[in-house]
Order: C-alpha cells, then sequence, then structure tokens
C-alpha cells in the first residue's frame, strides 16, 4: 500500500513524524509536507511565484508552499505511482466546526480527495502534542482499518482524537460538524514606528456541541471522525433564489 503524507504544521513538526513512524508498519509511505508552518492556510494555492522542492536528511520531502501546494505538487509531479490514500496531520490542535474550512490540515488530505484519492486528515484536540503517541497509534489503527475495508467511492475523513492515554480513548464515533460562534474581535496593537497592526482573533466558543456533533464526541473522550463532502450549493434555497433571480431579471 502506498501512502502519501503532509501536514500544514511543516515537515519538523512532531505530528508529521510521529505519525510517519506509526504509519511504516502499513505501508510505504512518502511525505510531501510544508517547509513551514501553514496552520489556518486553508485550500489556498501559491500562484505568484515558482516553488522548491527539496529533501531533508530523514526523507521527508518539503517545498516552500501550502499544504495544498504540497499535495498537488506530490501527485501532479513528483510520485510516479498514484497513492492509494493520503494522510494529513497529526495538527497540533483540533479542527472541528467551522474549523474545518481554515485548516491546512484539512485542505492536504481535501486535495488528495479532489484527485480521486481517499484522505483522512487527522487532528489532536489539545495542544503541546499531548500523548501524541497515542494519538498516532490510534491514527494507524484507522488507516490500517479503512485499507483493509475501504468504504465506497473516496470518502474525505476528518479525524480529531482527544489528548488521553490510548487505553482512556473511547471507540470511534461519527459525527457531524458541531458550530461556533464567531470569531473574537480582532487584538489591535501598534507596530514600533506606532502604526496600527492587528492580530487575528481567537476561535469563538461553541455555539452547537450538541450530542452527535464533533465537539461533544471528543469532550467526552470519543475519537471523532466526520465525512466531509465539496458541495456548498445551498439546495434546500434554489427554488426561492430561482424565484427571486426571475423576478429580478424581468424586462419590461
Amino acid at each position: 500500500m502506498r501512502i502519501l503524507l503532509s501536514n500544514d504544521d511543516g515537515y519538523l513538526a512532531r505530528g508529521i513524524n510521529v505519525l510517519h513512524d506509526a504509519l511504516q508498519p502499513i505501508g510505504e509511505v512518502t511525505v510531501m509536507a510544508p517547509e513551514q508552518n501553514c496552520s489556518g492556510s486553508s485550500n489556498s494555492l501559491t500562484l505568484s511565484r515558482p516553488l522548491n522542492i527539496h529533501q531533508a536528511a530523514n526523507g521527508f520531502n518539503f517545498v516552500n508552499g501550502t499544504p495544498t501546494d504540497s499535495v498537488h505538487i506530490a501527485l501532479t509531479g513528483m510520485l510516479e505511482h498514484k497513492p492509494d490514500i493520503v494522510v494529513s496531520g497529526i495538527n497540533n490542535g483540533q479542527n472541528v466546526g467551522e474549523d474545518t474550512l481554515y485548516s491546512g490540515t484539512v485542505a492536504a488530505a481535501t486535495e488528495g480527495f479532489m484527485f480521486g484519492i481517499p484522505a483522512i486528515a487527522f487532528s489532536l484536540v489539545g495542544r503541546d502534542w499531548l500523548y501524541l503517541d497515542d494519538a498516532a497509534r490510534v491514527a494507524a489503527e484507522i488507516v490500517a482499518h479503512f485499507l483493509d475495508h475501504p468504504m465506497p467511492g473516496h470518502p474525505l475523513l476528518n479525524v480529531n482524537i482527544p489528548s488521553l492515554p490510548y487505553d482512556q480513548l473511547r471507540e470511534w464515533k461519527v459525527t457531524r460538524l458541531g458550530k461556533r460562534h464567531p470569531s473574537q474581535p480582532v487584538i489591535r496593537q501598534s507596530d514600533p514606528r506606532g502604526n496600527p497592526i492587528y492580530w487575528i482573533g481567537p476561535s469563538g466558543d461553541a455555539l452547537d456541541a450538541s450530542e452527535g456533533t464533533d465537539f461533544h464526541a471528543v469532550a467526552n473522550g470519543f475519537v471523532s471522525i466526520t465525512p466531509l463532502q465539496l458541495d456548498l450549493t445551498h439546495n434546500a434555497l434554489m427554488a426561492e433564489t430561482r424565484e427571486w433571480a426571475n423576478a429580478g431579471s424581468r424586462r419590461s
């Protein structure tokens, strides 16, 4: 089995290094990751400049671009064979609710999905890599289970693993995305010359963390698995939008 491994924390991050080791017994693992931390980069492609690929002493490939760049280049210009699965992570922090729209970790997996390859994004709920080895063990189990028992089509899965010892983690739970309140205000400061600068504020609190959501699952010790899709069409609003558009486009 061929596994393409990427992330958004950069090729030096502990998460990708530990996950790489955990995936070794499952198949042939190729790493293609960003050179630097790209958290919050979402699905951005670098179109304004050329990109450079380098190989680290441990064999990891890295690019001076985004997580999406990493997977895109690997699939369209680097790999000789199509991978059986694209794996992204392990991210330093959870990606739940609307986090998935901003997440570079999810974006790397999404790029594989867009090329018709099954993809799984893994995130560790707590910061500072607490219980990272345990999370990598779970991630490897999920990847192995998927390769042994493939789902129909080529799914895109978002997995969040609580920061707990392995024997305290509860079973895998399939969830839907929860919802957050709007983000907190930007933090305004001044640079050394007195010019205003702005830091993006923290994420908002959970608005919907009810049972069945990813928020609820990880808060209760479950490994959250959320199947994602890319169709953003608001089908329930199609009829009203058509009526509104027709009314506005009428000519007297």
